[in-house]
């Protein structure tokens, strides 16, 4: 019984790496944000796992949030400010994609070897879990530091987030309350970079990073 357990576990767990990298191969907005909606899912029905075998109810919350906030009302409500705004639907790169999946297969074997030597001595399910968690953590970064578009930056620290949400429920970590905070802060955050993209476009009429970059060059 515990290694099916274990072997639940590491499937939702490794299944978020997987999307992960789903993430990183996606060169339309569209596309990126239904796998990013698949990305929440993913990680609701690993911390429901997490809640039955540990026996946590308040940990069913914090999967319902990540559904109810990250799989549905995130989405929808960055497709329609692409529409609203009138976003190119290309996502441009700074490397291509191929260079890019494999620094995310480097920094997955990085976690790897860190974190099962860092944590050789905690339970054999938390350690593994949290090596996993850490590899979504720095393949969200690898997407915000190789993307030029606004929108996809603000999906990869979202994706960022849900491995530590990930890190903490496998490690038996934070309480409910800290939990909500953290979703709320989230969602709060969303707000306010949507309000920047809005202002950015209209005073711009781009959100490329890139092309801000030139005309911050120019304007000196």
């Amino acid at each position: 019984m515990d290694g099916l357990v274990y072997d639940i576990a590491h499937l939702f767990a490794g299944g978020l790496v997987l999307v992960s990298f789903m993430m990183l191969y996606q060169d339309r907005l569209y596309a990126l944000l239904n796998v990013f909606a698949l990305h929440a899912v993913v990680l609701a029905f690993s911390v429901g796992w997490q809640a039955y075998i540990q026996d946590a109810p308040h940990l069913y919350i914090t999967a319902t949030i990540a559904i109810v906030f990250k799989g549905v009302i995130i989405p929808v409500a960055l497709h329609r400010i692409i529409q609203r705004l009138g976003i190119h639907r290309e996502i441009e790169t700074v490397v291509g994609v191929g260079l890019t999946m494999l620094f995310g297969i480097g920094l997955v074997a990085l976690a790897m070897v860190v974190m099962l030597r860092v944590t050789a001595e905690a339970d054999r399910l938390a350690r593994e879990d949290v090596a996993l968690a850490l590899s979504v953590v720095l393949l969200g970064l690898l997407m915000m530091v190789t993307r030029r578009n606004a929108v996809s930056q603000v999906i990869g620290f979202m994706s960022l987030e849900n491995g530590l949400v990930l890190a903490a429920t496998g490690a038996k970590g934070m309480p409910l309350v800290v939990e909500i905070s953290v979703a709320f802060s989230i969602l709060i955050a969303f707000i306010v970079i949507g309000i920047f993209l809005f202002r950015i476009r209209e005073r711009f009429d781009t959100v490329d990073v890139h092309a801000l970059d030139l005309f911050r060059g120019d304007r000196r």
